[in-house]
């Protein structure tokens, strides 16, 4: 049996929202791997073995992934929404480059989702319509300095922003300081959306302007997205966009 590993997005949270690509890829699949809660979205069958693990371990994840893939078996590695947007795509050609040489030579294929940022934009309009920039405000593997740089030169180039990751129990304090660095430097009230649970049942959307956005507004499960200086709520109702042109 020839092996192979599938890098598949199963979306944020619906399952109407997993493509018929990335469904096929689990049928085919002997194995699953991926962060405890995504493992836990598919559903067991005889000749089918999950694999769930921590979400601090995606090297050793990818390593378990492709020495599978090397014995043989069919290998789909799980993250939620799309693969390449801070998730396991990344991790698992890290491992390739640095690991065993016969590993460049399995057949690896990554297949797209639909991202929370997206998810929660379509809920709410389009408020990522024109230019946008998607930050990951952990620090785990990158140093705040950094973060903070991002997020000053994005405000500064006028982009509208997607935020993931915006507050964990560990480090509450990392979003509350994005926002005074995005209401320092962006210096107006432009919408600042809170996505919870976007595209599940319990779906709640949020929107304040952003002097008036708060740290305990977001958590883990909140992906936050902030317009532009030109971003729009149309008057009478809740939808936001982003125009294309800038004279309107």
């Amino acid at each position: 049996m020839t092996g192979w590993v599938v890098i598949a997005g199963i979306g944020p949270g619906n399952d109407a929202m997993v493509t018929p690509e990335v469904t096929a890829a689990l049928a085919e699949a002997t194995d699953v791997v991926g962060y405890i809660p995504y493992v836990e979205r598919i559903a067991p069958r005889d000749g089918l073995t999950l694999h769930a693990s921590d979400n601090r371990v995606e090297i050793d994840r990818s390593q378990h992934a492709l020495q599978m893939a090397a014995e043989g078996r069919r290998v789909v590695v799980v993250s939620s929404g799309d693969p390449g947007v801070f998730a396991m795509a990344a991790a698992v050609f890290e491992a390739v480059e640095f690991g065993d040489p016969a590993w460049r030579q399995l057949d690896i294929r990554v297949l797209p989702g639909i991202t929370a940022m997206l998810a929660a934009s379509a809920a709410c309009g389009a408020p990522l319509g024109h230019d946008f920039c998607a930050i990951n405000l952990s620090d785990n593997l990158k140093p705040w300095h950094v973060i903070e740089k991002r997020l000053r030169l994005a405000a500064e180039a006028d982009f509208a922003m997607a935020f993931y990751n915006p507050r964990s129990k560990s480090r509450p304090e990392g979003f509350a300081k994005a926002l005074n660095t995005l209401q320092e430097t962006c210096g107006d009230n432009r919408p600042m959306i809170f996505a919870s649970n976007v595209s599940r049942p319990d779906q709640a959307i949020r929107v304040v302007p952003l002097q008036d956005a708060k740290p305990e507004m977001a958590d883990m499960r909140t992906v936050v997205l902030l317009g532009n200086s030109q971003t729009r709520i149309i008057p009478g109702t809740e939808m936001i966009y982003t125009p294309r042109r800038s004279d309107l």
